[in-house]
């Protein structure tokens, strides 16, 4: 039998970065919050596996240290982000060359300083123009190291080429927002055509990285998000949260009072004023924020649009001597096999693998095909220059709705209001991407507050119990 009615302010349905982020404003204001989640533990698709020591994200979304929402949401004030080496490694016809080192690229801690962007949609900047010198390769050793020259497999262009990229990597990193706002929404892959800069530079640089930074390998997104991401990339350092994933929930989480979460709890309806579960029956409140993904708010919301998703497979590898690319994202120029972008994820961050071993993680874009563990392999062994046949596999992790797919026309600021006392936050509210998620968390929880003039708690939240078998 399950037990009577329980009561808080507002109950949450959802224990992922969206939900907790929510329930930490609303408990922040003194308002009683009931968080429920249906799996077992936080944290939803940032999630993140330990494997005998290794700790591997199931999804491991690239983000920035220029993302102002990872260090100025409450409860995330302490999340470690450690950088990868500045701007990324492209591998072209055999060889390594560094690219995309803007001046505006920081460490972890400059990204304190980013207030101001917090509420900003970034777009990419004006047409490019040359401006500074061309920046030479990193070499790296055991690798024959080029300056990149207007050849095949070249995939930054002449030395031109190269100037107008770091030109137009500190435009768009320094132009005003209400510059970036008015450009014209297209497709991402119509916008780096419209845009000025030379088809080996778009084809050999931007195409790769922004596949990367989208998790959309067509460049079907629109050119908003497309923009954002430039932005971010442009303004700070590509960076990875310390210990995993799960790190930017489990903050979340543990800056909440405890007995505001409440894991293995399936809420089956809701209401504006109820909330009803298969383990504990109903929940009165004041008001109900949905935080789910976006598949699992339509079934609690008939009517809600869902989009569709980019489909992202994840492979971990270890292997007792690490390939030399430092701590460097390394992507495919040519695009020549499945991998979007690897990293030796353990240089960047230690505490993802045991001493002494070393963790290589990558990406597959899309559906995966049959035998993708041999086809990365293969795909590794030529972007790391070293076999890979003796690699053990740790995990191969598919993730069919890793993403919404975010295609013009695009609202950056999808209404997270429904009714008066239903709302709904997460990625699929904004811009597909976690600082999308905590901003229309942010979003959810002031219409919220503001709807019901929540100066002082409604309720005393009672504790829930286990439920109590027939």
């Amino acid at each position: 039998m399950l037990e009577p009615t329980y009561q808080a302010d507002v109950v949450v349905v959802g224990a992922g970065i969206a939900g907790l982020s929510a329930a930490r404003r609303l408990t922040s204001a003194g308002v009683t919050t009931v968080v429920l989640e249906a799996a077992h533990e936080v944290g939803g698709r940032m999630a993140t596996e330990k494997v005998d020591g290794f700790r591997l994200d199931r999804i491991g979304r690239l983000l920035s240290t220029a993302h102002p929402e990872l260090r100025l949401t409450p409860g995330l004030e302490e999340l470690a982000l450690l950088p990868f080496d500045p701007g990324v490694l492209l591998h072209s016809d055999g060889r390594h060359h560094r690219a995309g080192v803007s001046p505006g690229a920081r460490g972890a801690r400059g990204a304190r300083s980013a207030r101001g962007a917090l509420h900003a949609v970034r777009a990419l900047a004006s047409a490019p123009r040359p401006g500074s010198g061309p920046r030479r390769p990193v070499a790296v050793p055991g690798r024959q190291v080029s300056v990149p020259r207007a050849r095949s497999g070249a995939p930054l262009g002449t030395a031109v080429d190269q100037a107008r990229l770091g030109a137009a990597l500190t435009r768009l990193a320094g132009t005003p927002l209400e510059q970036l706002l008015a450009r014209p929404e297209l497709p991402a892959a119509e916008a780096l055509v419209a845009r000025g800069l030379p088809a080996r530079t778009v084809d050999g640089f931007l195409r790769p990285l922004l596949a990367a930074l989208l998790c959309d390998p067509d460049l079907t997104t629109s050119s908003r998000c497309a923009d954002l991401a430039l932005h971010a990339f442009a303004c700070g350092r590509l960076c990875l949260p310390e210990g995993g994933a799960e790190a930017l929930p489990q903050q979340l989480a543990r800056a909440l009072p405890p007995g505001t979460v409440h894991t293995g709890v399936r809420v089956t309806s809701v209401s504006t004023t109820s909330v009803t579960t298969a383990e504990h029956g109903e929940f009165r409140c004041g008001a109900v924020l949905i935080a789910t993904g976006a598949r699992a708010a339509a079934e609690l919301l008939p009517g809600l649009r869902v989009p569709d998703f980019h489909p992202v497979t994840v492979v971990h590898h270890t292997t007792d001597e690490a390939p030399a690319t430092g701590a460097s994202l390394v992507l495919d120029a040519d695009r020549g096999g499945p991998v979007s972008h690897t990293a030796v994820v353990s240089r960047v961050d230690p505490s993802r693998a045991p001493a002494g071993r070393t963790l290589v993680t990558s990406t597959v874009l899309g559906a995966p095909g049959p035998g993708v563990d041999a086809a990365v392999r293969t795909h590794l062994a030529r972007l790391y220059g070293v076999p890979t046949a003796r690699w053990e596999t740790l995990a191969v992790r598919h993730t069919g709705d890793a993403v919404p797919a975010m295609r013009p026309p695009l609202d950056l600021r999808r209404p997270v209001r429904l009714l008066a006392g239903l709302y709904v936050c997460g990625d699929h509210r904004d811009s597909g991407t976690v600082p999308g998620a905590l901003r229309s968390a942010e979003r959810a929880t002031a219409a919220l507050l503001t709807d019901l003039g929540m100066n002082r708690p409604l309720h005393t939240a009672d504790p829930v119990p286990t439920a109590r078998a027939a």
